[in-house]
């Protein structure tokens, strides 16, 4: 090894834990956390602030490990710097119930800040988290009290480097001049199918200086002096963020896996990593060793940590006695506890009101809410016109200007999505973006791993059906909400109207978890809710809208635009005798969370006749319409017209929602 700051023993027990965590599991990746031990052990050790026994303290650093496979790296890290993590959990890495999943997971394992493992998703999340922290830093630190004063350190792989994501993400990251953001990448050239020179042959340092970061360059990853240099360089860059292009031997100490491709995604085997320890100088014999020394020198984290917490609690109670409105309204944001009448002044839409599409009523809402929580941040793909997501009177986040919450994403659906995941992660923001609803695929490994990991990020996602029109088929989702509704953990709301909108927006801010809202673009009627239920019923995610009372002869249930289609088609088939039922769904998942006797209300069991009505694919909407039901949708592409035009042609219509319930009326 070179020149050094921590000692070889420390570097090499990282290695020994984590390629024994992989054995053991019979599964894994030892070879990167073998190569990039020394770099990581630096950061860990000696210059991330944080406190293992207060993972959560507000102003540490925070440290993302975007290579996700490279796990055992981390959990190793973690317990000896004394999280609460136990040589018990590493031997218990990728087993049923351990707090060592294959891939990190956030909530799951102590001081695991975000879910990474999909490549260049942990990326984006730094730059959100880098984000969050200059604008709290610019809302919140007065003169002589810089309350919110930490970095965010990145580790990405070549893998990470080839994503788009990261790219989108770094190219956003470097025009904002994001500082405070370190990405020390795992430079080892090789993949799983062989060397990177294969398929990867680009300049990374020339492309992230034409982003506008700082490239530094350790020619050595075992140098742990030039890796401490290498950050100290990078934080004393006011204006931009920097790269840490690290050399590193994948497998290092490996003797006959170190630089090979067998190194990153299987396990040594005994012989192997025998051979291993005997070249780092480790009792061969010995699996998971744990000196008392490196052990020692890793476990002064704790006091380190300890030390600094007290520090930053002096400065707040110093912060606290000169502004203490302001670090009231910090206190109770980084808490998550929402300002008393949040929802004051939402806006109500009575009777008589013109029609209005869901995408500009929920611009009303959003702005509603935005003016009354100071860190609801966020904005769209370069379509904030479109999606109704600018906050008025808000100028845009921007350099010289972190306090302002209009964020410009530019054309970056994907990095947009992993970003605002680490806003959320971050604490004390409210993020919200946008785009049309058919580029929701371009953002969904981002909207995946934000219901994996209960992240708080709102998506407003407008132009819901064929009803766009003219753009035609590319522009007209048709299986986008069914393919939202299969997530686990998201919530999805189509609103029928502006009211319904207000209600959408009330139960993303309140539930605290994903939330995906489905607008529309064209004018939708606004329901009359003297005559017809209250909006309030879109809480429980399913309502009665409009009964005759007693048992109806038909149900007929729809979400979102197609809801006042249910509405004019009942008025007809009451001139038949039919009595009917109308019931809006606008969140199955909302709904389904309710208990059986509410669902049976509104869905009452012994009437069969059930007809759904949606403008996009039928899938899934046989949970609600039964056997002895039907659904009206559309199971193709749409198709370049005026939208009217295309409603009509592929039956979204009234007279052709009649003409299906007389068919199940006479069945």
């Amino acid at each position: 090894m070179g020149s050094e700051i921590i000692s070889d023993l420390c570097v090499n027990t990282v290695r020994a834990l984590s390629m024994d965590a992989v054995q053991k599991a019979n599964s894994g990746h030892p070879g990167a956390p073998m190569g990039f031990a020394a770099p990581a052990s630096v950061i860990f050790s000696r210059i991330l602030k944080h406190n293992p026994k207060n993972p959560a303290w507000p102003d540490r650093d925070r440290f993302v490990l975007s290579a996700g496979h490279a796990s055992a790296l981390l959990y190793s890290l973690l317990f000896l710097t004394g999280y609460d993590l136990s040589l018990d959990d590493l031997k218990s890495f990728r087993q049923w119930g351990s707090k060592t999943p294959g891939h990190p997971e956030y909530g799951h394992t102590p001081g695991v800040e975000t879910t990474t493992g999909p490549l260049g998703q942990g990326f984006g999340n730094a730059v959100g988290m880098a984000m969050a922290e200059r604008f709290l830093a610019s809302r919140f630190n007065r003169p002589g009290h810089p309350v919110v004063d930490h970095y965010t350190f990145v580790v990405c792989g070549d893998g990470c480097m080839m994503e788009g994501v990261t790219s989108e993400a770094a190219s956003l990251a470097g025009h904002l001049g994001l500082a405070k953001l370190i990405c020390l990448y795992d430079d080892n050239g090789i993949s799983i199918e062989g060397k990177t020179e294969i398929t990867f042959t680009e300049d990374v340092a020339a492309r992230f200086s034409a982003y506008k970061w700082q490239v530094l360059k350790v020619a050595d990853g075992n140098d742990t002096a030039a890796v401490a240099a290498a950050v100290e360089e990078a934080k004393e860059d006011k204006d931009r963020p920097t790269l840490i292009m690290v050399k590193t031997h994948i497998g290092y100490g490996s003797p006959a896996r170190q630089d090979s491709p067998k190194a990153h995604g299987e396990p040594l085997g005994a012989d192997e990593i025998k051979a291993a320890k005997t070249r780092l100088c480790l009792n061969c014999d010995e699996a998971f060793p744990v000196p008392d020394e490196a052990l020692a020198v890793f476990r002064a984290a704790v006091e380190k940590g300890r030390a600094a917490e007290a520090e930053w609690n002096e400065r707040m109670a110093a912060y606290r006695a000169r502004h203490p409105e302001i670090a009231a309204e910090y206190d109770r944001l980084l808490a998550g506890v929402l300002p008393e009448g949040w929802d004051r002044e939402l806006p109500v839409f009575g009777p008589g009101t013109l029609p209005i599409a869901t995408r500009a009523a929920s611009g009303k809402a959003l702005n509603a809410i935005a003016a009354r929580i100071p860190t609801m941040m966020g904005g769209s793909a370069d379509l904030a016109p479109s999606n109704n997501t600018l906050i008025a009177g808000e100028g845009d986040f921007e350099p010289l200007h972190y306090d302002m919450r209009n964020v410009r994403f530019g054309v970056r659906e994907h990095a947009m999505g992993a970003i605002s995941s680490g806003l959320a992660l971050h604490g004390g923001i409210l993020p919200y973006c946008g785009t049309f609803l058919v580029f929701s695929d371009y953002m969904r490994p981002s909207i995946r791993v934000a219901a994996l990991m209960g992240a708080h990020v709102i998506y407003v996602f407008t132009h819901d059906s064929v009803a766009v029109g003219e753009d035609g088929p590319t522009h007209q989702p048709v299986e986008h909400v069914a393919s939202l509704r299969v997530i686990p953990g998201l919530t999805v709301i189509r609103p029928a109207d502006a009211n319904e909108t207000v209600e959408a927006w009330r139960a993303a801010v309140t539930l605290k978890k994903p939330v995906a809202l489905i607008l529309s673009r064209q004018n939708l009627p606004v329901l009359d809710r003297v005559k017809f239920a209250p909006a309030s019923g879109l809480a429980r995610g399913g309502y009665v809208l409009a009964d005759g009372g007693g048992l109806p002869d038909l149900i007929l249930m729809a979400s979102g635009s197609e809801v006042a289609l249910c509405i004019e088609a009942r008025e007809k088939l009451a001139g038949r005798g039919i009595k009917t039922r109308v019931v809006s769904i606008p969140s199955w998942e909302l709904f389904m969370r309710q208990d059986q006797a509410y669902r049976d209300s509104v869905l009452p069991p012994l009437v069969t006749k059930r007809l759904a009505v949606e403008a996009g694919t039928t899938f899934g909407w046989e949970r609600f319409t039964g056997s002895a039901g039907k659904t009206i949708g559309i199971d193709r592409f749409g198709a370049s017209a005026p939208g009217n035009v295309v409603l009509e042609k592929l039956g979204l219509t009234a007279d052709h929602v009649v003409e299906e319930a007389m068919k199940l009326m006479e069945r």
